[in-house]
């Protein structure tokens, strides 16, 4: 039986009410982390909780240009994720200071918009 991690408990429960009320999105696992889809096919957020290290984080599809600006603004809360980096994902940690989820909320709308066809996206605004 494992024990319960509150940072990563609370982080998850959060992140999934914010994907979760995004119209269309559903929830599975992929690589053993909780991942969201636009209907079903295309990812827009994953859950990084310590699974490639001890860090609890999501990963999301972002602009690059937003993605390098953030990270070079507060490489501290922000990172280039491995693997998908390369292709504009951004990185968020969760488990520094207090988490501002007004601004995680919009960066979770952005990469959205980003992979919905547009009457979804639309939908946001």
């Amino acid at each position: 039986m494992s024990e319960s991690d509150p940072v990563l408990d609370g982080a998850l429960g959060r992140l999934r009410a914010l994907c979760m009320a995004l119209p269309e999105a559903t929830e599975r696992l992929s690589h053993g982390e909780p991942t969201w889809f636009v209907r079903g096919r295309k990812v827009f957020v994953m859950f990084a909780g310590r699974h490639h290290d001890d860090r609890v984080a999501f990963w999301c599809k972002a602009n690059a240009e937003d993605r390098d600006a953030l990270v070079a603004e507060d490489g501290g809360r922000f990172f280039v994720p491995p693997y998908v980096g390369v292709r504009g994902w951004l990185g968020v940690y969760l488990d520094v200071g207090t988490v501002d989820w007004t601004e995680v909320d919009e960066i979770v709308r952005d990469a959205y918009r980003l992979i919905a066809p547009k009457k979804l996206a639309a939908l946001l605004d």
